[in-house]
């Protein structure tokens, strides 16, 4: 969550690194831009042979092999310019500059091929870590729990060494099965942290707060205090950093009661239509019961009877989009998958028919709790 709650000035900082690099990037070409004007006007008579030099050494470090490559060919193509616009090919300083010029980019090359291939070594690595990590944290949860059956599946968007910011967890409790699905605002170690203190608090909560409302509140209050520590709570987070969530609760008894904090709604697949489980009123994020219109409300009882299976999500499944930017369509998607299905087989079934939608090109993370109930 640290990328939603950092400062203006920790924003300002990684806003001017970014243009730094990009800089560095482009200063190469802009030193080929500079050798052009003095060399093709009256100031030709400055040296201008070691800038040209510099340009593959400066792109080995910023721009790969192949940038270097671009930035060599560049200075060549400067070079023979200007040396063919003065009339100097016969000179010793062009054939100094060009010998020069040669190394130099056979150097930067080899140079930045090593630089790349060590990166992409650590980048591996941290990925590795970054998914053990999050495996460790979002454990699968267990096939039977009480009186239904589940499943669930994580997927992180990020491509490199990204982590997600979405959780989920299902606990036995002695008040029936609980359930939590979440979305955290941000991606990366911070949105992991995030992830790691909302879960504690949900798996200690769960087994010991009568009502699911206080054991949510719990999650709220254990967050509060996380980002109180790192001295970050301020309005800035108010309106930019929070975490949405939904808790279910699956008795004995034949319903399904659900608190729902600014979350996408669960949906309900009952006699093979799907049933969205709207919240009967509005209740914020977490973090965000400053937001809340008058007291908080309770938690809402919907039917679940046999044979029912719900779902919890987060966004990243239902706004997930197609090339034509439509919306993947997950309530007449549940409802085309067979009826016969494991749980397990019913998200792999909507994990497929979610990846031919998005084209295998998946824009934000996603998770989902399945939860059959059993006769």
């Amino acid at each position: 969550m640290r990328s939603a709650h950092r400062s203006p000035r920790r924003r300002k900082a990684g806003g001017h690194s970014r243009v730094l690099i990009t800089l560095l990037q482009w200063l190469p070409f802009l030193i080929a831009l500079i050798v052009l004007v003095i060399e093709l006007t009256p100031a030709h008579f400055i040296y201008t042979g070691p800038l040209l030099t510099a340009m593959p050494a400066l792109a080995a470090v910023t721009l790969g092999p192949r940038g270097t490559l671009a930035a060599a060919a560049g200075a060549v193509a400067v070079s023979v310019t200007t040396a063919t616009y003065n009339h100097a090919w016969a000179t010793l300083q062009v054939l100094t500059n060009f010998s020069a010029l040669t190394l130099v980019s056979v150097a930067g090359y080899i140079t930045s091929g090593a630089v790349q291939t060590r990166r992409l070594s650590e980048l591996e690595q941290v990925r590795r870590i970054a998914m053990a990590a999050q495996e460790v944290v979002l454990r699968p949860v267990p096939a039977r729990l009480g009186p239904v059956r589940a499943a669930s599946l994580s997927l992180a968007a990020g491509t490199q060494a990204q982590i997600g910011g979405d959780l989920y967890e299902a606990v036995p409790t002695r008040y029936g099965v609980r359930l939590i699905v979440g979305d955290v605002r941000g991606k990366g170690l911070a949105a992991m942290r995030a992830v790691g203190v909302v879960l504690g608090a949900f798996r200690e909560a769960a087994h010991y707060e009568d009502e699911l409302t206080e054991a949510m509140n719990h999650c709220s209050a254990a967050l509060r205090r996380e980002l109180a520590v790192e001295g970050a709570y301020s309005q800035e987070i108010r309106v930019e950093g929070f975490v949405t969530a939904a808790m279910a609760q699956v008795s004995d008894e034949p319903v399904v009661q659900i608190v729902n904090r600014g979350h996408v709604p669960p949906l309900l697949l009952h006699r093979g239509r799907v049933h969205t489980l709207l919240p009967g009123s509005f209740l914020p994020p977490l973090c965000l019961e400053d937001l809340a219109d008058g007291p908080m409300g309770g938690a809402d009882s919907y039917p679940f009877v046999a044979g029912d299976r719900l779902l919890l999500y987060t966004d990243g499944v239902s706004e997930a989009r197609d090339r034509d930017d439509t919306f993947f369509p997950l309530e007449r998607t549940m409802e085309r998958i067979r009826t016969d299905t494991t749980p397990q087989e019913f998200l792999e079934e909507l994990h497929r028919a979610l990846l031919r939608h998005t084209g295998g090109r998946l824009t934000d993370d996603v998770a989902m709790i399945l939860v059959d109930r059993l006769p």
